[in-house]
């Protein structure tokens, strides 16, 4: 399935070179194939089974192609999260910490620190980088969430934290396995052509990631669940949509 989604992207990226296709499909291609490839390999690693995660892939490829038609297609973003949660409701993705018994306290400490993480960002890069809360790109601000609920922070925490970070901490201590996890996904950012490559916002776009990575981990080995961490990183990437230069 890695093998396909990357031929495939680099068969649109080529056509959209040529003219044959639009140059929106060459994004739709990019969040389908990066995304995809980090929930298929997460699921796998959860022993799901393949058709389960080739309708994965397939509700993110959807969703990419509908979110380009404009913010009311990106509402399709809502298929791959119910996809994961019905499994997870199923008990099929217990091994990335989904689906186990949770306390709402703890979902809370999360929501809490997803606010705490926020608010010091917010504050922060308005004193130091120059950029603001902006409410005058509603509908951009919209469709940027909703990918981050159905594509960029589930595929995200279902690989980094609930895939790799608990393999790690099987084998590793708690240490070695929230670094090697932290690791990898501040460079899934930092090759992110969508980032912005200004040399101060690549700073604190490491500190914030590794920072948020790091407090996931802890999460994800102290409540025994992905669920909070989810929510933390998704209050952090809502407020970080609504930054902008004025």
């Amino acid at each position: 399935m890695l093998a396909a989604l990357l031929t495939g992207a680099g068969a649109v990226l080529l056509l959209v070179e040529l003219a044959l296709l639009p140059p929106q499909a060459a994004g739709v291609a990019g969040v389908t194939a990066a995304h995809g490839a980090m929930l298929a390999t997460a699921l796998a690693w959860a022993r799901v089974g393949s058709a389960a995660s080739v309708v994965a892939v397939a509700l993110v490829g959807v969703a990419a192609a509908a979110s380009s038609l404009g913010a009311l297609g990106s509402c399709a973003y809502l298929g791959p999260a119910l996809w994961v949660g019905l499994l997870s409701a199923r008990g099929r993705l217990t091994g990335l910490g989904l689906g186990t018994p949770v306390s709402p306290w703890r979902v809370a400490a999360g929501g809490l620190i997803g606010v705490g993480l926020s608010a010091h960002l917010l504050l922060s890069a308005s004193r130091t980088l120059g950029v603001h809360v902006r409410g005058d790109h509603t509908p951009e601000m919209l469709v940027a969430i909703a990918y981050d609920v159905g594509a960029n922070v589930l595929a995200a925490e279902c690989f980094f934290r609930g895939a790799l970070f608990r393999r790690g901490e099987r084998r590793w201590s708690f240490a070695a396995a929230a670094t090697v996890a932290t690791i990898a996904y501040v460079l899934r950012y930092l090759v992110d052509p969508l980032l912005p490559k200004s040399a101060g916002l690549m700073v604190g776009a490491v500190f914030y990631l590794a920072l948020l990575s790091g407090v996931n981990c802890w999460l994800l080995s102290w409540s025994g669940s992905l669920l909070p961490g989810l929510v933390s990183a998704t209050i952090f990437f809502a407020a970080y949509r609504t930054l902008g230069a004025r």
